[in-house]
């Protein structure tokens, strides 16, 4: 077995423009695959890349390097609409795992379950992808495709993710249920992000359901619908919504939770959600 651990992005990307890797971030969920069978695939082993560790400010937006852990993420200061993201990252798995669970592996590893997608997408964010012969972006949405499936090629690395920014009113929530609050899969969980106008009116509404889909999603019916709401009347407004806006999810029966369980979980998350988001 090939095993690399090169400590500049550029050999990285070159040894993947060559071959083939199984690419090792934090390796929480890599492990966990590979349990009583061995690893046959060459190991591309980011760890020693610190050009893409920590958060920094670029053009106004929020840049997260894709080897940021959760537990900097969730104790560092984040800009305030970017709430949501800091209380995902202090419920997925427990301390072990924060510690060394990364945004980026997270995200490619595009778990239908995986918590730190909602509030991202839910924000608006996009992910840049790398290659020997350039770099592109791409909004979070277009990026994860399905239950594991992703849009990077297998000559790219996932080397950042950008937040744009908002208004200083702006503000978010994530809210997860499971059968206990860390170690455990999400049944159903929801993320939304408000910002206001002058007249304490929506201006921007992200909101977005993971578990619930082969891949978390957005709700652009409720996000629409909410335009132009007056902050006290969101979730009268919401509760209006909601049927149409959760009508393209597609919830499975499963050891954690039926469908209509999810279905009926994530109508309360969202109510509750957008409920302390406006006030």
């Amino acid at each position: 077995m090939t095993y690399a651990r090169p400590s500049r992005l550029d050999a990285a990307l070159a040894a993947l423009a060559r071959e083939r890797y199984l690419v090792l971030a934090g390796g929480t969920d890599v492990y966990p695959a590979f349990v009583g069978r061995p690893m046959d695939r060459p190991i591309l082993d980011l760890s020693a890349l610190d050009e893409m560790r920590g958060m920094w400010s670029s053009d106004g937006a929020l840049r997260i390097g894709a080897l940021t852990t959760w537990s900097e993420i969730a104790s560092k200061p984040l800009p305030r609409h970017c709430a949501a993201l800091a209380q995902a990252a202090r419920e997925i798995g427990g301390r072990q795992i924060q510690n060394r669970g990364t945004i980026g592996g997270n995200l490619c590893n595009a778990s239908p379950a995986a918590d730190g997608i909602p509030p991202l997408l839910a924000l608006d964010a996009s992910v840049e992808l790398a290659s020997a012969s350039g770099v592109r972006t791409l909004p979070l949405a277009r990026f994860v495709l399905g239950n594991r499936r992703t849009a990077c090629r297998p000559d790219e690395l996932l080397i950042a993710v950008r937040v744009p920014p908002r208004a200083p009113a702006a503000v978010s929530t994530f809210l997860k249920l499971g059968h206990r609050r860390y170690l455990v899969i999400s049944i159903a969980m929801v993320a939304v992000v408000l910002d206001f106008d002058a007249a304490d009116r929506v201006a921007y509404c992200g909101a977005a359901v993971g578990a619930c889909s082969a891949a978390a999603q957005r709700l652009p019916v409720l996000e629409s619908g909410l335009i132009g709401a007056a902050r006290d009347r969101v979730g009268a407004r919401a509760e209006a919504l909601l049927d149409a806006a959760l009508a393209p999810l597609s919830p499975i029966d499963d050891v954690r939770g039926t469908r209509a369980y999810r279905l009926d979980a994530v109508r309360r998350l969202l109510v509750r959600a957008l409920a302390e988001a406006a006030s």
